[in-house]
């Protein structure tokens, strides 16, 4: 089988309900199928992240493109577009309030002390925020 039919098959794994477009709801139910776990808010920044034509939803040819990896540059420049909308008036991290206040746009409720957890699992050089090489070691 060639790689493009391996794509499409796990697209359609993921795409629960035929629509040819995969939803965060979806993203997010078929990562916890697997035995993952990934909050709707988490699931919301990954389609966006790959979401290329702006609809809000994977279609198969994000979904390949995410894993193709595209042209770095233009990855590069999406991150840094994520990353300012998570990071503190334009600091260059991300702290755990800046997290927090992210997060809580997105619909997901999280105190100070977990988004210091989140952050702890990608904070490299231990200073307590993220930085853009961090956060682009968690995107990707």
């Amino acid at each position: 089988m060639n790689k493009y039919k391996q794509y499409e098959r796990v697209f359609s794994q993921f795409d629960e309900n035929g629509d040819g477009k995969i939803s965060p709801l979806e993203l997010q139910q078929c990562v916890k199928a697997m035995g993952g776990e990934l909050s709707i808010a988490e699931a919301e920044a990954a389609v966006e992240f790959s979401d290329l034509d702006g609809d809000g939803l994977l279609g198969l040819e994000d979904f390949v493109e995410f894993f193709e990896g595209g042209e770095e540059e233009e990855r590069e420049k999406d991150l840094k577009e994520a990353f300012k909308m998570y990071e503190m008036e334009e600091s260059g991290c991300i702290t755990p309030k800046s997290l927090k206040r992210m997060l809580s746009r997105l619909g997901e409720s999280k105190t100070i002390d977990e988004c210091r957890i989140m952050i702890s699992q990608f904070d490299l050089d231990g200073d307590g925020v993220l930085d853009f090489e961090e956060f682009k070691v968690m995107m990707l």
